[in-house]
């Protein structure tokens, strides 16, 4: 009977996954994981225009008269529609 136990024992424990084993794996994850994430930070830490590119005269007057700017939803004045429908249709 003693050796039955044993064979199950020894088999339920090949079966199982070694505690050390997953540590391992999940800490080597978590590694990768954390290399990414700071390669990520440092490549959105570059700038991708100069300082003051978006200030610069030339791309504010550019927004005011490219209407396909200028008219974009979020971009587009909410005044001019209540203004254009005040003179559009006069009582």
């Amino acid at each position: 009977m003693g050796f039955i136990m044993e064979f199950a024992e020894n088999l339920i424990l090949k079966l199982m996954e070694d505690p050390k084993k997953r540590d391992q794996k999940a800490r080597e994850r978590l590694y990768a994981v954390k290399d990414r994430c700071e390669r990520s930070k440092e490549m959105w830490s570059y700038p991708l225009r100069p300082y003051g590119f978006w200030t610069f005269e030339r791309h504010n007057s550019q927004l005011a008269w490219d209407p396909q700017i200028s008219q974009a939803p979020g971009r587009r004045d909410p005044y001019d529609d209540l203004l254009q429908q005040t003179f559009n249709n006069p009582k």
